[in-house]
């Protein structure tokens, strides 16, 4: 048995639900020890929130640079060997930056960076590094998800004509109609989340849903926002039309406004053949639609699944299973590719990715900025 691959955690202290995500997810195939962190910004609580998780405190450091610094000092096989960043967007990109030139790896809450200008600059340094990265779009692990990606490969569907990805929440109305509150939450603050906050926070998800499961890249794409107040200068509300081809196209709606929406994620995907459906809130059923047969239910641990659909299953079937363990399946998938093994390209999202949902987000607001025009991306 490999020994357990040295993890350490920037930012997810405290009552962070992202934290509390990325620490189970790591722990559940008992392939991660945290050995060092830095969890907060304030050293005393950082210190005192590893001795509540009972997380060693001699390797809790005061700040990110001091955390590289002195673990540059340790020998090769004491060393922390890969990162994850859970802190706000901003701190993504020169994080993320300095670990992989000092040869971390990396694993890195979404948006990757808060610009593609950035997103292109990590591309190229993680080229240079040689180490491996990946990006937690959680929803990718799920096994009816990973599922659907396989049966479309295989031609289950034929020819894709239409994609219709959704993600709403309602979290964000009671912020947004009173003003002190939204001009003081970081997600609306584009100096800490970036140029957007619903479709750079949750809109990308579905953008990420579409392409994996598909396999085909957007090409061009036309946005319309919602900012809700003049005062605001951050969306909360949008829907896009996309094209993926001349005759396949498609729409990705997101909004932190939809009233009594908790975390609403679903795709449709239409083909020559069939349909799938999916939503992330009965992640363990994915529906098979077609025009002459009855709607077909799939469901995980059963022997008619995909290799990778059952790889991520942990439990025999009628066991529910959901985002602890979806996560924690991204986590294998980044454990194998540290240790060299052999690994199916579906089992993490990748640099590619993060790259990818960059150009969206921008995307997405030219279009808006321009007069809800049609642009191409790269």
């Amino acid at each position: 048995m490999p020994k357990k691959i040295r993890l350490g955690i920037l930012g997810g202290g405290g009552d962070s639900l992202i934290g509390v995500l990325h620490r189970v997810a790591s722990f559940i195939n008992d392939n991660y020890e945290i050995v060092g962190a830095v969890f907060n910004p304030n050293f005393e609580d950082n210190v005192n929130f590893a001795k509540e998780i009972d997380v060693p405190t001699n390797r809790i450091y005061k700040d990110f640079d001091t955390l590289v610094e002195e673990e540059l000092k340790l020998p090769e096989d004491e060393r922390i060997q890969v990162c994850s960043i859970l802190t706000p967007n901003f701190l993504h990109f020169p994080m993320a930056k300095k670990l992989l030139e000092n040869g971390f790896h990396v694993i890195c809450e979404k948006p990757m960076t808060t610009t593609y200008e950035e997103a292109k600059i990590l591309q190229e340094t993680l080229a240079k590094a040689g180490t491996v990265f990946a990006v937690t779009h959680t929803y990718t692990g799920y096994p009816m998800v990973r599922q659907m990606r396989e049966m479309i490969k295989a031609g289950e569907l034929g020819k894709i004509h239409k994609v219709d990805a959704r993600y709403y929440q309602g979290w964000i109305n009671a912020i947004i109609h009173d003003k002190e509150k939204r001009s003081s939450v970081w997600r609306l603050d584009p100096k800490k989340a970036g140029i957007s906050s619903c479709m750079g926070d949750i809109g990308v998800h579905a953008f990420n849903m579409v392409e994996f499961t598909t396999g085909l890249q957007v090409k061009s794409l036309l946005c319309d926002f919602n900012y809700m107040y003049d005062d605001n200068v951050m969306d909360v509300d949008g829907t896009v039309l996309i094209r993926m081809g001349k005759n396949v196209k498609g729409v990705i709606r997101a909004s932190q406004v939809a009233t009594g929406e908790e975390n609403g994620l679903a795709i449709a995907i239409y083909g020559e053949k069939g349909a799938f459906r999916w939503e992330q809130e009965k992640p363990n059923f994915l529906y098979k639609m077609s025009d002459t047969e009855p709607v077909q239910i799939y469901k995980p641990g059963h022997a008619y699944n995909s290799e990778l659909s059952l790889d991520g299953t942990k439990l025999p079937p009628g066991h529910p299973e959901g985002i602890f363990d979806a996560m924690a399946n991204i986590y294998l998938g980044v454990a194998r590719a540290i240790r060299g093994e052999k690994y199916n390209d579906g089992e993490f999202p990748t640099m590619l990715d993060g790259v990818r949902g960059l150009n969206f987000i921008e995307g997405t607001v030219a279009s808006h900025k321009q007069g809800n025009i049609w642009v191409d991306l790269d």
